[in-house]
């Protein structure tokens, strides 16, 4: 999943347009789980080695699309983007990796977990590393958040590492993101041109080894393979340009669609064991999502 900044020349204000364009990308990622899960017989650093192969002539073709090639060449130039968009791909490649393990390992819970939390840890990322001036609501959100993860730690023994992974690794992603002197299409093309030399190399090593998956096990890896290019790219790219015509309280508002569509398929498709406790947990972070949704239109409105 992916948050961006709205662009400074943009109205902060809704269209049906971009609704239509960020719901489109909600619902991308909401059903992910069922794609990754056809995969899960693959190992997950194989996955994402091939999300990011496949991503670049996806993402390649929309900068063509839009004639916007030039800022890449722009970006390249600079040793401090550059640099920014190492850092950027490192952290979005631990966020997939661990979400494609999770789902393969049926901790699709887990997953959706850590996305619910997302929203409340960048609040709480804004008040430390930029001195942001949290509301009352917003602290108390915060708080509902860091039970919810004290329970679940006490009753399995061990901290939810997958959760608290997917929430750390997108959290500081989209935070130095928003420091990318570069649009959000050519951002992303960047982090997996980037990516791309490993991650082919590494898909080599495998078929040489005869433990790849691209074209020795039939048709239908080959073909899910190929398509995390287009699973993974597009809904970036649309949602992209969605944000870009919703204010930001419409955009906090949606961003809990895809790890709502997520908790069910892990519940009522994949069956994933839900019991007491962790009823208690996503509880406590529901309710922590109902404080800070309110204290953001509360805010929205007095701006």
């Amino acid at each position: 999943m992916a948050t961006d900044t709205v662009a400074p020349d943009v109205k902060n204000e809704d269209s049906l347009r971009g609704f239509g364009f960020a719901l489109t990308a909600y619902l991308f990622w909401g059903v992910l789980p069922l794609y990754m899960k056809a995969l899960a017989h693959i190992p997950a650093t194989e996955i994402v080695a091939h999300r990011i192969l496949w991503s670049v002539p996806v993402a390649g073709v929309v900068l063509l699309a839009l004639g916007r090639m030039g800022d890449i060449k722009a970006a390249l130039s600079s040793p401090r983007t550059v640099a920014m968009v190492s850092l950027t791909a490192t952290l979005v490649t631990i966020n997939w990796g661990t979400y494609v393990w999770a789902i393969s390992a049926g901790h699709s819970l887990d997953a959706a977990l850590g996305y619910f939390i997302n929203p409340l840890f960048s609040i709480a990322l804004g008040a430390l590393l930029l001195k942001e001036k949290l509301a009352p609501l917003q602290i108390a959100a915060i708080c509902l958040a860091a039970a919810a993860v004290v329970i679940l730690t006490i009753e399995a023994g061990t901290v939810p590492w997958v959760a608290l992974t997917l929430t750390l690794s997108w959290g500081f992603y989209a935070f130095f993101r928003k420091t990318l002197p570069v649009g959000a299409n050519q951002g992303f093309f960047l982090e997996v041109l980037l990516l791309c030399i490993p991650a082919t190399l590494y898909i080599l090593y495998l078929e040489a080894r005869g433990e790849g998956h691209l074209y020795r096990t039939g048709i239908s890896d080959t073909a899910l393979l190929l398509g995390c290019g287009l699973v993974t790219a597009l809904p970036l790219m649309i949602f992209a340009n969605g944000a870009k015509l919703l204010r930001l309280s419409t955009i906090g508002i949606m961003q809990y669609i895809a790890p709502t569509m997520i908790f069910l398929i892990a519940v009522f498709v994949f069956k994933e064991p839900f019991g007491t406790t962790q009823m208690i947990a996503f509880s406590l972070i529901w309710a922590g999502l109902v404080l800070y949704s309110w204290s953001m239109l509360r805010q929205s409105r007095a701006r």
